[in-house]
């Protein structure tokens, strides 16, 4: 999502030459930018500290978890997406200030309260003038509708000025209300017959507001626009309405149940991207390259969740969209390194696998520091600047990006590192009584596993 391809080789052996193949993996005869230059840190040899950080930052996380409650009751805060509430749509006059509202909001004791502003797309540019409103749902249905109704109500009256007048608010007005305002004023003096041509006429006002004035009248003139209204009609509705500069046109419950069927495919839609992969890397390496890869970014879609708990940041849909951003940009690290170990696996016969995995990642070191570092800095910018509405989902983001980076060599390399040696196939040819006898590490596997012009 936030990768760019800012680099690539140029090979340029000289005339008459072939190029090393060592030599152009670790930049010597590389156009590519080089951080470092021929770094030798034992990653494998500080495997042991990087499980001990992992298991350290999964204790802290999933601790807080379970002593809130655990997953499903309150461990993890979930958003009003996944746990119920009540959402309340309001239309203004004018593009409001989301800021100013959500600090109304929260001085009516709504904190867990989500704005989303919605805006016109037949216009492109233009400012949203419509928000939804969500709440935590306190109550049964209709007490909560109320209750949900009427603290909306007064931090929109705070913000605007508003009181409460003893006359109605027009864009508030339902057909059946204003049917019946009109047949009791008469401004048409029909007398006989004036239920039906004033339900006619009040279909015909509320149509106007709704479609042609986007909601909210500023001014009760407008309605002269509507065929059938005549200045006595436009006089009744200024004497019996006033006009607010917003309308709660409505209110509805998202029920607890539908939230938990929402966090029920929020896991699954995880597991099967984690599935996914795990089919493609055991095809395209080995299927202990596969299962190291999906325990990596298992790993670090726990410790995101832990500090998610751990901060207090809400999971909502988008912060699931985060995640599977997340899973998508470990896993594409982790591959890069794997690539490299499986070539160099076939080149450096005479080292141990241990020592080829440290040589791979060192060689891909500032690649991945210069893709890491710069869409870190730029989810950063984004989490500090973003604001309120993309703070979690930022925030999930950075966490990510350094979660998943480290993972990759700190996590996935090392497993796959401790599983060749299980099988006791990680010396180096010529090394122990049963050097050669055995293929070593991904050498067992089929020819698709070869790098391009190396199939043996």
């Amino acid at each position: 999502m936030f990768r760019a391809l800012y680099s690539f080789r140029v090979e340029n052996p000289k005339p008459g030459t072939k190029p090393n193949p060592l030599e152009s993996k670790e930049g010597k005869h590389s156009g590519m930018i080089e951080l470092f230059k021929q770094p030798n840190i034992d990653w494998m040899g500080k495997a042991k500290f990087f499980f001990a950080l992992s298991l350290l930052l999964l204790i802290a996380g999933w601790t807080s978890v379970f002593l809130k409650g655990g997953p499903a009751h309150g461990g993890l805060p979930y958003s009003i997406d996944f746990k119920g509430g009540t959402n309340v749509d309001v239309r203004f006059a004018q593009a409001p200030n989301v800021d100013q509202l959500r600090s109304a909001l929260s001085a009516q004791g709504l904190v867990g309260n989500e704005i989303q502003a919605i805006s016109d797309t037949a216009i492109p540019g233009a400012k949203a003038n419509e928000v939804v409103i969500s709440l935590e749902q306190k109550g049964q249905a209709d007490q909560a509708l109320d209750t949900s109704k009427s603290q909306v109500l007064a931090a929109l009256n705070a913000i605007y000025g508003q009181s409460n007048s003893s006359r109605p608010d027009f864009n508030a007005a339902t057909p059946n209300s204003l049917t019946a305002f009109l047949t009791q004023r008469d401004p048409l003096l029909l007398s006989t017959n004036a239920g039906d041509r004033y339900q006619q006429l009040a279909k015909n006002i509320l149509q106007y507001r709704d479609k042609d004035a986007g909601g909210v009248l500023t001014n009760l003139e407008d309605v002269t626009k509507v065929p059938g209204v005549t200045p006595a009609v436009v006089s009744s509705l200024k004497e019996g309405y006033a006009l607010g500069p917003f309308t709660i046109r409505n209110v509805e419950i998202v029920g607890p149940k539908v939230g938990a069927e929402l966090r029920l495919q929020a896991v699954y839609v995880t597991l099967y991207a984690l599935a996914g992969m795990l089919v493609y890397i055991a095809f395209r390496f080995e299927w202990v390259y596969g299962a190291a890869a999906v325990l990596a970014v298992f790993h670090d879609v726990l410790i995101t969740l832990g500090f998610f708990s751990l901060l207090h940041f809400e999971i909502s849909l988008t912060v699931i969209a985060a995640l599977l951003t997340l899973v998508g940009y470990s896993m594409n690290d982790t591959i890069v390194i794997f690539d490299r170990i499986r070539e160099n696996n076939r080149l450096l016969r005479r080292e141990s696998f241990a020592d080829v995995v440290n040589k791979s990642i060192n060689q891909t070191l500032s690649r991945t520091i210069l893709t890491s570092g710069l869409t870190f800095l730029t989810v950063l910018v984004l989490f500090l600047m973003g604001g309120q509405v993309l703070r979690a989902f930022s925030f999930a983001l950075v966490v990510g990006i350094v979660v998943g980076t480290y993972s990759s060599f700190g996590i996935a390399a090392p497993l796959v590192v401790a599983w060749v040696n299980w099988r006791g196939q990680g010396q180096a040819v010529g090394a122990g009584p049963a050097a050669g006898s055995k293929p070593r590490g991904s050498e067992g596997a089929s020819g698709r596993l070869a790098p391009a012009g190396r199939r043996s």
